[in-house]
């Protein structure tokens, strides 16, 4: 059966729901069609063993921008976000390194390990602020799109000018976040090894690389532009796991008029005279409309969705090596008791329970697990951030009982061949990886494999057949430097437009790039509105 809407939104993740939003609040009537059988995209809570709820994908939120919160009126539909008190524990050989807690309490604790360290921190908090104020500003405008003529020139100076308004410092610290490696840049403020491990960890978080890899700065930086509850810098717990925000979309896009519809997988793009006039479901059912969002990722889009037939050849040969991959393996387990850490003992909870637990101590054992996982698959000492959501939030777990999250680095997207050169799956290692992970987080904590109950494991290839995410990519597409800003997706379209009118993006694959920020959809949403208008289509003819 055909049925026509005014627009479809591809994929129920966060970014959709956004998109569908703003354009139902305009008076369209808007569908939007989800895969799997619950809304979210990989921004959902689930149970994943018996009385164990949690995120089973994203995992923590800070990104997410004010104006959409506001905008949808999310705490009206349950959205709440508890702050952590400090922000990440790192276990060291012998100590360990709390982050966070407040300028005078960092200083504090980075003393332990330098002097010189702690006097340098409030300077290093106020040039990446300063610099991350600039990203918040930039991440709702739409990018300058190459070839756009007086308009991008304009968009162009317009986003320019907060940037040449810096002082000359300033300007500099712009300079090294977007094109020094993480290390280099670090090396340039901290001579700690702890205490560079301690922000070098964001650099690597969703990316496949080496703290080594110029342009790793930008992924440090693009961590710390968030806030939570109009506080800076912070990262939280949103009560009821991630799904708990998606549900609060799902409902303000519910009262704006779009109809949701799941268990509704996406085949095929329709195209007519080189404009996007729906889709085909899986089930071969027909929905008709004259725009089409797609909150898939561009690798996923543009290389199954849309026949390659409607797309300019030069853009499909740069769409073949739009590069994803962010090396992420994902588990969460559930647990009898809270992990006993040998630096910091006690199963009681304890504030550093509460915090991002990090098993990564320097630049250096990051830069080896990368190096690990490019030539065996995964790493012999793997990147682990853990988190412990039960302990601010203890619905998600029988009484006395937990879960953690383990967020873990570096894995290779597709694994080499075995030592007989024969091909390896995921599936045939995706056991023994997570043994390995399990073994690794045990020798910080030895009471932590005992206390396993249960596991759910996403390898690289699970995150992919589960959540739609090419390669396992979190972010639905490196964020390097040449698939950033006007170039995210590609150059000449990273104003959310495809090459095929009425078909546009609304996904992590565009700016400002990943995590539950919610301003792809809403940016995009503003540029499908504009188009819609009879100066926009002139603008655009």
């Amino acid at each position: 059966m055909t049925q026509s809407h005014d627009a479809i939104i591809i994929g129920g993740g966060h970014n959709g729901l956004v998109c569908a939003f703003y354009l139902a609040r305009a008076g369209l009537k808007v569908r939007v069609l989800e895969a799997r059988s619950i809304i979210g995209g990989a921004c959902v809570t689930e149970e994943f063993a018996p009385g164990f709820r949690n995120s089973t994908a994203s995992y923590t939120v800070s990104l997410l921008r004010p104006k959409v919160i506001a905008d949808m009126r999310l705490h009206e539909h349950g959205f709440r976000i508890i702050e952590r008190t400090i922000s990440n524990f790192f276990p060291l050989e012998n100590d360990y390194l709390k982050l966070g807690g407040g300028t005078a309490r960092t200083q504090a604790e980075f003393a332990r390990f330098s002097k010189k360290d702690a006097e340098t921190f409030p300077a290093y908090e106020a040039a990446l602020e300063g610099v991350a104020e600039v990203l918040r500003d930039i991440s709702l405008k739409t990018p300058p799109n190459a070839g756009g003529g007086v308009r991008a020139l304009l968009a162009a100076a317009a986003q320019g000018r907060p940037l040449l308004g810096m002082d000359i410092e300033a300007q500099r610290d712009v300079l090294d976040l977007f094109v020094k490696s993480a290390r280099d840049f670090l090396d340039g403020w901290y001579e700690s090894d702890a205490v560079k491990a301690a922000f070098g960890f964001d650099a690597v978080v969703g990316n496949y690389a080496s703290p080594d890899t110029p342009g790793s700065a930008y992924v440090l930086l693009h961590h710390v532009f968030g806030e939570v509850n109009g506080k800076k810098g912070m990262w939280g717990h949103s009560v009821g796991g991630m799904g708990a925000i998606t549900q609060a979309m799902a409902k303000a896009c519910t009262l704006a008029g779009v109809e949701i519809s799941l268990d509704s997988p996406v085949k095929k793009l329709l195209v007519s005279g080189g404009k996007a006039v729906g889709v085909t479901l899986v089930s071969g059912e027909e929905i008709m409309a004259p725009i089409v969002a797609a909150n898939v990722g561009p690798a996923l889009l543009y290389r199954q969705l849309v026949d390659s037939s409607d797309l300019p050849a030069e853009f499909n040969r740069r769409m073949a090596t739009f590069r994803t991959g962010s090396g992420t393996f994902r588990m969460n387990v559930a647990l009898s008791e809270l992990p006993d850490f040998s630096v910091l003992p006690g199963k009681d909870k304890a504030e550093h329970h509460t915090a991002g637990i990090i098993i990564a101590p320097s630049l250096d054992y990051m830069d080896r697990a990368y190096t690990d996982a490019k030539v065996d698959g995964w790493s012999r000492a793997p990147i682990v951030e853990m988190k412990l959501p039960t302990t601010v939030d203890d619905s998600l777990a029988p009484a006395g009982q937990h879960i953690a999250s383990l967020f873990c680095q570096q894995f290779a997207p597709d694994l080499p061949p075995g030592p007989d050169g024969s091909p390896r799956s995921w599936d045939d290692v995706r056991e023994q990886v997570a043994d390995h992970i399990i073994d690794c987080v045990t020798q910080h904590a030895p009471n932590f494999k005992a206390s396993v109950i249960a596991r759910q494991i996403h390898s690289p290839l699970d995150l992919e057949r589960k959540f739609g995410l090419i390669g396992g990519d979190i972010f639905h597409g490196r964020m390097s430097l040449d698939q950033l800003y006007a170039a995210r997706p590609i150059l000449g379209h990273g104003d959310y437009r495809s090459p095929i009118k009425g078909l546009y993006m609304c996904g992590a694959g565009t700016h400002p790039g990943g995590g539950v920020t919610g301003a792809p959809g809403h940016n995009a949403a503003r540029e499908i509105l504009a188009d819609r208008r009879v100066l926009g289509r002139w603008l655009r003819a």
